[in-house]
């Protein structure tokens, strides 16, 4: 079975990292998604932020983070999840849009609300000293 490839932003702010809920989901996750045909990273990234929490990313800031592979939760298709990670500065005001229903910002203790791929970005976070 092939693993779910995907882009996911971390935005961390004061030293808590960005997760979303989408409608119908129990875990949180991470902004981001599937590339549509043709999309590169910085492509599907931009508009899944778009269209998730009505931000626009700034290109010139765009850089990886590292990409992780972990368990896939709520994806009967696959096992598990690829999930190149970047960060991104970005402009707007953050709001839940498209089939996002809430976004927090959590902490370390806060593990256990996450999906098992956010729960290693999370990790990816802390390993590249964002989080406190």
């Amino acid at each position: 079975m092939e693993d779910l490839d995907v882009v996911a932003w971390i935005q961390v702010s004061d030293g808590r990292m960005l997760a979303v809920r989408s409608r119908g989901r129990d875990l949180l996750y991470l902004p981001g998604g599937k590339r549509e045909p043709g999309e590169d990273d910085w492509s599907a990234l931009s508009r899944e932020v778009r269209e998730e929490l009505d931000l626009e990313l700034d290109r010139t800031s765009f850089r990886e983070l590292g990409v992780i592979r972990a368990p896939a939760h709520d994806q009967p298709d696959f096992t598990h999840v690829r999930m190149a990670c970047f960060t991104a500065a970005y402009q707007g005001a953050m709001a839940a849009a498209g089939e996002v229903d809430e976004y927090v910002y959590v902490g370390t203790s806060d593990r256990h609300l996450l999906a098992p791929a956010a729960q290693a970005a999370l990790d990816l976070a802390g390993e590249h000293g964002l989080l406190t």
